[in-house]
């Protein structure tokens, strides 16, 4: 089953949030008409050519979708999108401020012509307020919202390594959408559903934010927990890393006597709390890493697991595709391309019983041009 395939969708997108959408979408079945720009197409297929020549960004977040190449800005193009949004249940943009708009195609407009469409809008900033016409990026969005003042060192802010302000906003759209949907089951009418990055990406940050309520700031403690002690990764003595987790006193205990093999150490006055832990991480880290420094990856996973402490290896991303617990469990399959060879590709993270997810190829740019031309002009 497909629960999707009734569906259509019309993508105006680029980048990566409303991209990231709709192949959620596809993903359960759906049909996502993605609009590109003619000959160039969406410019994040010109990022890298990592992936087979292909771009990593392209690849990742546009697989099962039908491309067809066209200029919004002529009058002809115009016509067609039209069209295209008049037979479609999911109409999804994600252009600069404003553009839209100026197309012809603002939300209200398109509510009164199509009462059934659900529309949904994703924005850096949102529809209102003073940074609504700003352009918006996804490290832009992580400096507005305080992400680099909590990630990093002390010594160096960070951004993510992955692009979060995109994923957060590309998620709530696609639980939007899908909620849209049951609205229009029951009320027979469309919706108009409104993401910005911004509040995306301030939904996540609520930890830090809450903990800053009273003026606190949270450490910038680069790959350790800024407020939990031990809680990062450790070298071991065969020149891997191994990171683990305490998250409260019994498994500190079982850590100083299991794994550490000095119980006194769980009620030395400098490492008896969290609390106390945290402020003295310095030397706490300099206990754990002369033990950790005599034992073998395997030996320190060993002596971990036999406490019940949370661990895991700290690996390489050039070893993700080999990674067992992919392997072992089938969660890796193939998706072809008209430009390149056959790429790797994850099964979605939610299982749902019954349901088989899409793995069509990922477009050339207007691939399916002529079809969808043809389906509409028939």
């Amino acid at each position: 089953m497909q629960p999707l395939a009734h569906i259509t969708v019309v993508a105006l997108e680029q980048a990566i949030a409303a991209p990231f959408a709709t192949r959620q979408l596809a993903d359960l079945g759906a049909r996502v008409i993605k609009i590109e720009r003619p000959e160039i197409g969406d410019f994040s297929r010109h990022y890298d050519s990592a992936a087979h020549g292909l771009c990593s960004h392209f690849v990742w977040v546009n697989r099962s979708k039908e491309s067809i190449a066209l200029d919004v800005k002529s009058e002809e193009g115009k016509a067609v999108l039209e069209k295209l949004i008049s037979r479609a249940d999911v109409f999804i943009q994600n252009l600069a401020p404003g553009a839209v708009e100026r197309l012809g195609f603002a939300s209200d407009r398109l509510r009164v012509d199509y009462p059934r469409l659900i529309i949904c809008n994703i924005s850096g900033y949102g529809q209102d307020g003073p940074y609504r016409k700003k352009k918006a990026y996804d490290l832009l969005i992580q400096a507005e919202t305080g992400v680099l003042s909590v990630t990093g060192t002390e010594e160096t802010p960070s951004k993510t390594g992955i692009p979060v302000a995109d994923l957060a906003g590309g998620m709530y759209a696609f639980a939007g959408i899908q909620t849209a949907l049951l609205m229009r089951e029951q009320t027979g009418q469309g919706t108009v559903v409104d993401v910005s990055l911004f509040d995306a990406l301030c939904e996540w940050m609520g930890f830090p934010a809450y903990y800053a309520l009273g003026d606190a700031r949270l450490p910038r403690a680069g790959a350790s927990h800024a407020a939990i002690a031990p809680y990062g990764p450790f070298p071991t003595g065969d020149g891997r890393v191994i990171l683990f987790s305490i998250q409260n006193q019994p498994e500190w205990e079982r850590f100083c006597a299991h794994v550490l093999e000095q119980p006194e150490l769980a009620f030395h006055p400098d490492f008896a709390t969290n609390a106390d832990r945290v402020a003295n991480r310095v030397s706490l880290h300099e206990s754990i890493e002369r033990v950790f420094d005599k034992l073998t990856l395997a030996q320190a996973v060993d002596r971990l697991d036999a406490a019940q402490i949370a661990n895991g290896e700290v690996r390489d991303v050039t070893e993700f595709w080999r990674h067992p617990q992919l392997t072992e469990r089938d969660r890796i399959v193939t998706v072809a391309s008209d430009a390149a060879a056959p790429l790797p590709a994850l099964r979605p993270a939610a299982e749902i019983a019954g349901v088989s997810a899409r793995f069509d190829p990922i477009p050339a740019v207007g691939a399916h041009t002529e079809k969808i031309l043809a389906e509409l002009s028939g």
